[in-house]
């Protein structure tokens, strides 16, 4: 038996003392280990594989809305539409890197990046940084003080669904934020600190309030919170330039950016934890890899997010030296190994066994 199916069967059994099989599981200090000896040669971040990537990204998928926009044949449209989608995509999870770099790393790049894709998406870097490192703490992850937690396969089966679809409203609701809240918040200060605790992270925890921003972090704030309120007027005063088309259709796009983002947070964990705090072992189980052969994976969940898992054990690792230090680890650790049972093979198993736990009794 592989250490998924002991996971597994620890679920379905009744607990002894009653509490979740997260908090049961120990450390195991032979893959921590070996997660750390085997790739400290690989941990350097590479300026060149940065750039290309985040800027090719950006101009393809442009260039790609640019079209959709222009072209009059609804077929081409719709195709460069989704590569709109895909590769604008591809560029704006670039957040989750900035949010782990540590001082000193790709200079300029966090602010090429708010430039090029931050502010055009109303999704600055802000909204991330100081926020998503919660999520990584030994002692919060998992627990109602993780702003990107909830325990989606415990809940109710129409919470998925919602879970889901409520993410095609994230740019009229981005835009707003800029737009009205913004200038809003800086005449009357109950909006302001309403706007920073509940609308200025993305977090799926409802119950999480931001706290202030510390550090060099507060005057990027203001610089970034300008550009977007400046940004999204743009937005708005372009209806009286160019008509509705375009702005429907760019908004539409960045939807289904939102939508396939929602789609790949489902499937990012287990989420089976109840609250309680949890190991590093215990956390990287109830998160996942989809690792190849298969190749969609790196569509849905392109810039190292396919190793989710792994990335849970190395949080600082570059998203380009993920799928060697996964090579080296598999090869090391075996497929009898706890590091094994945190492998999935695609999102449809995954989406498949949350919305059997929703179905389930409690």
């Amino acid at each position: 038996m592989n250490a998924e199916q002991t996971i597994s069967a620890d679920i379905a059994a009744p607990l002894r003392d009653g509490r979740g099989w997260h908090s049961q599981i120990a450390d195991d200090k032979a893959m921590l280990r070996a997660a750390r000896d085997l790739t400290k040669d690989i941990a350097d971040h590479r300026a060149a594989v940065y750039w290309t990537d985040m800027v090719g990204s950006a101009v393809a998928g442009y260039a790609a809305l640019a079209g959709a926009i222009l072209v009059d044949n609804t077929a081409l449209a719709v195709a460069l539409a989704v590569v709109a989608v895909l590769a604008l995509y591809r560029a704006l999870l670039f957040i989750h890197e900035i949010s782990h770099f540590r001082n000193g790393a790709l200079p300029g790049f966090r602010a090429a990046w708010n430039l090029f894709v931050g502010i055009p998406m109303l999704t600055p870097s802000f909204m991330y940084e100081q926020v998503h490192t919660l999520h990584h703490k030994r002692t919060q992850y998992g627990t109602i003080e993780d702003p990107e937690y909830l325990p989606l396969a415990l809940m109710k089966p129409w919470s998925l669904p919602l879970f889901v679809i409520i993410a095609i409203l994230a740019p009229v609701a981005l835009l707003i934020r800029f737009a009205v809240l913004v200038p809003l918040g800086a005449i009357i200060p109950a909006i302001r600190r309403l706007t920073w605790q509940r609308a200025s992270a993305l977090a799926i925890n409802p119950d999480f309030r931001r706290r202030a921003p510390e550090g060099d972090l507060a005057p990027r704030v203001l610089l970034l919170e300008a550009g977007g309120f400046v940004w999204s007027w743009l937005l708005i005063g372009s209806v009286f330039a160019f008509g509705w088309k375009p702005l429907l259709i760019a908004l539409g796009v960045a939807s289904a950016v939102a939508l396939l983002n929602q789609l790949r947070t489902l499937v990012a964990h287990l989420w089976e934890n109840e609250g309680e705090a949890m190991t590093v072992t215990a956390q990287f189980l109830d998160s996942v890899n989809v690792p190849p052969p298969g190749f969609i994976a790196e569509i849905w969940a392109p810039v190292g997010l396919r190793y989710h898992a792994l990335h849970h054990l190395m949080p600082s690792m570059p998203y380009h030296s993920l799928p060697e230090a996964h090579r080296r680890l598999a090869r090391e650790l075996g497929e009898s190994s706890t590091y094994h049972g945190a492998n999935h093979s695609g999102m449809g198993v995954l989406v498949a066994r949350i919305a059997r736990s929703t179905m389930g009794r409690r």
